[in-house]
């Protein structure tokens, strides 16, 4: 009886990761070049700004973690006062970040501290900067490979 529990449950899990790689597979979405990854600097989508990210420590799994950001306009003039929005997450995987990070506070220069940030698995992670000014709000998408 035992014997075919264990294959029930073997089977089980080989469909469960098949299907899990069909679903990979068929979001469409594939992997940017490994030019695309990394901290930055990194231009925003319409080339308003320009955003580095500069973590207190390496990027982690599984913890919670700081991490500061760096904007400048296209001029390497830093911006001060912008409302920042952070969203993200496993295109592959097609979910989100797991927690809520929020700029929680600015020391001048354009440098701008970002709390709440946690990564819960290894892979390919979008992590994505909404900056609003008064002149317009812009996006900086940065890939991430954890």
């Amino acid at each position: 009886m035992r014997t075919r529990q264990a294959m029930w449950i073997a089977v089980l899990m080989v469909g469960a990761l098949a299907g899990g790689q069909a679903l990979m597979t068929a979001s469409g979405l594939k992997r940017p070049a490994e030019s695309e990854f990394g901290v930055g600097p990194r231009t925003s989508a319409n080339g308003m700004f320009v955003a580095m990210l500069v973590p207190v420590e390496p990027l982690r799994v599984r913890q919670m973690q700081s991490l500061t950001v760096v904007i400048t306009d296209t001029s390497m003039h830093p911006i001060d006062n912008a409302q920042i929005t952070i969203d993200g997450g496993m295109p592959q995987h097609r979910h989100g970040l797991p927690t809520k990070p929020r700029a929680t506070r600015t020391t001048g220069g354009g440098v701008y501290e970002i709390e709440g940030v946690r990564f819960n698995m290894g892979g390919w992670w979008e992590f994505k900067l909404a900056i609003t000014t008064p002149t317009g709000t812009d996006i900086v998408t940065f890939n991430l490979a954890l």
